[in-house]
């Protein structure tokens, strides 16, 4: 459970004139974290890389924009006003942890997804807490969790000929004003729409479905998304 509201908690907003607060990105040197700060970044928003290598992230920053900074994981996670987790699973826990401080009344969204890979592909894996994002909250009290963005082919955030990625971002969390304003985040991506899906206790059949899609991947050599029908449109 939270102990405090997006509201008032963070710097970041939506406004006249767009988003406003700066977006970190840890993990920001692998291919999702990567593609996930290049989409921000073209879109306007102040982007950090954050990585343990700061030389790493500095360079990688540097290929994305002149505006797009680096800093090492710590840096990155105190200077930002929304932060991303986009490191592997196998150091999801020893980073949250570790960063805890730095994270207390942040909205940090959590896209780690906890998967095994064997001959016969891609399965989820067990998480004591229930998901990843819910081991986010546990080990970062003081944060805001938000669960987002697992779905999205890093294959196509990457490709500078993909300006419309078609899919659905499902978004879900504890605190409304939070999850609203990552849904508005998705938004900033060409084709994406995020969508409310629920309470944090529900992020393990997200974070689970990457599995599927992996597997439709390999089928039908595809780069796929979801979308969530029957909606009603935003002017509704």
């Amino acid at each position: 459970m939270t102990t405090s509201s997006a509201q008032g908690a963070t710097a970041a907003t939506f406004g006249p004139d767009g988003f406003t607060g700066t977006l970190a990105v840890l993990g920001g040197t692998g291919e999702q974290g990567r593609g996930l700060a290049t989409r921000f970044a073209a879109a306007g928003v102040r982007v950090i890389i954050g990585s343990r290598d700061a030389e790493r992230a500095h360079a990688i920053a540097k290929e994305i924009g002149s505006d797009v900074v680096g800093l090492a994981n710590t840096e990155a996670a105190r200077a930002a006003d929304i932060v991303i987790v986009a490191v592997p699973w196998d150091g999801h826990a020893a980073l949250v942890e570790q960063l805890a401080p730095d994270l207390a009344g942040k909205i940090v969204v959590d896209c780690v997804n906890p998967l095994g890979f064997d001959k016969s592909g891609a399965f989820a894996l067990p998480v004591t807490e229930g998901s990843a994002a819910q081991q986010a909250q546990q080990l970062a009290p003081e944060a805001i969790v938000v669960a987002a963005f697992h779905h999205v082919s890093a294959a196509l955030l990457l490709d500078n000929d993909v300006a419309t990625i078609d899919t659905d971002v499902m978004v879900v969390g504890d605190d409304r004003a939070a999850t609203d304003l990552v849904q508005q985040l998705a938004g900033l991506i060409p084709g994406v729409r995020g969508v409310y899906a629920g309470r944090l206790r529900n992020a393990g059949q997200v974070e689970a479905l990457t599995a599927n899609l992996i597997s439709a991947n390999r089928r039908y050599k595809a780069h796929t998304g979801i979308r969530i029908t029957d909606l009603p449109s935003e002017d509704e």
